[in-house]
């Protein structure tokens, strides 16, 4: 195959873009203060066990030029409207959480952590407006700045924290049990990003095609390089919290100023503070990119369910549900805005419980008459992805059994 273009990248960036936000600024980094690298099996093993139902969804878009979407509501009206349901719980903690954490990062750099409901709604609205005003094609040229500063800046800080670090490494693997496990579903139900993404990454995909001229070898290629991108900074991310927090009697607050301000020095510890302006920038930039993502990709869906199930409502359009979303998203921010932490655990718990669903239905379209022969995946690829259907059913339920 041909290099791939920069400009054909998209899709898989937006994917990055939107996965490299809580799972990996708060989650990954929580790991890695709070138990070293004890965790680092739930972070590659939810990685590599999601990979086949994140790229099923790249799949089908590319090879049918559906969305995912279409492909459910094909399978049965049940199955759509069950994703409607599940996304009506979710959207709104979900979009609150991603932002409460840009408006905490943001308050680095203001150094007023006293307006955060009002910081949060300028957040909100600037979201809104630019996808009101710039659509798609906009997204997709700024979210390649933002992971590429983000990408280079992390890892340098990991470099230096590596060289610095005088202590051996614990690589010991461990199981947390009581009130951590609720951490540990957080953490694999958001790594590397909740599955319902790839309904998102279908979609973009379709809008993609529109400007650009994408082969399904591009597209998968795309998506590969925005998937193992939030990989590698996972990894990173949870390794800074391991080598620069983890033994040093200092967790992760709650409150979203105070965690904003612990997480900028993780980086200024290792890079010295020269380099704070250049961390802080990359850091909002890249949480805001997760707003705008997510601020996105949610009425993109709703719109395209709204759409299928009922199609003789046209009030129920992108738009309608861009507002319906920032709204809902600003009132939410005032009562709970310093619950942060829990916010942000609700949004992924309930990821994690619902990934078995979601893992189904795309094993399902792309194993499906609706798949064309040709570009439906290797027979090793489909084994791999019972592996993983196996394990996310299990652990899902073994965690409701534990906490009821």
């Amino acid at each position: 195959m041909k290099i791939l273009n920069l400009r054909k990248l998209g899709p898989g960036l937006l994917f990055a873009g939107a996965a490299i936000g809580v799972s990996h600024l708060v989650q990954s980094t929580r790991a890695g203060a709070d138990f070293g690298f004890g965790l680092l099996w739930a972070l590659v093993v939810s990685i590599i066990l999601k990979y086949p139902f994140f790229q099923f969804g790249s799949r089908f878009a590319l090879a049918t030029k559906m969305s995912l979407l279409d492909g459910y509501f094909k399978l049965g009206k049940i199955y759509l409207l069950a994703f409607f349901i599940i996304s009506i719980g979710t959207i709104f903690t979900i979009q609150t959480a991603v932002t409460i954490v840009t408006a905490s990062l943001a308050t680095t750099i203001l150094g007023n952590s006293e307006n955060l409901v009002i910081l949060s709604t300028i957040i909100i609205l600037l979201c809104f407006f630019i996808l009101l005003i710039g659509n798609y094609k906009f997204l997709d040229s700024l979210i390649k700045i933002i992971i590429l500063a983000l990408t280079v800046s992390t890892i340098i800080a990991l470099l230096v924290a590596l060289v610095k670090n005088s202590n051996s490494f614990n690589f010991t693997q461990i199981f947390p049990y009581k009130t951590s496990i609720i951490f540990l579903a957080a953490l694999i139900g958001w790594m590397p990003a909740p599955l319902d993404i790839s309904v998102w990454q279908s979609l973009w995909i379709l809008e993609k095609k529109k400007t650009n001229t994408i082969s399904f070898d591009e597209g998968i290629f795309d998506f590969n390089v925005g998937y193992f991108g939030t990989f590698i900074l996972g990894i990173c991310f949870l390794s800074l919290g391991a080598l620069v927090m983890f033994g040093s009697g200092i967790g992760f607050s709650d409150v979203g100023s105070i965690f904003a301000g612990q997480f900028i020095q993780l980086y200024t510890s290792t890079l010295g503070e020269s380099v704070y302006p250049i961390i802080v920038v990359a850091a909002f930039t890249t949480m805001f990119s997760t707003s705008l993502t997510t601020l996105d990709a949610s009425p993109r869906s709703m719109y395209k369910c709204s759409q299928l199930l009922f199609p003789k409502t046209k009030l129920l359009d992108y738009k309608f549900w861009l507002i319906v979303l920032s709204v809902g998203t600003i009132c939410i921010f005032s009562l709970l805005l310093d619950e942060m932490g829990t916010l942000v655990q609700i949004a992924t718990v309930l990821s994690f419980i619902t990934a078995p669903f979601y893992a189904y239905l795309n094993l399902k379209l792309v194993t499906s008459n609706l798949m064309p022969l040709k570009y439906k995946p290797s027979k090793i690829l489909i084994n791999f992805s019972y592996v993983g259907l196996v394990f996310l059913t299990l652990f899902a339920l073994a965690f409701v059994k534990l906490i009821i």
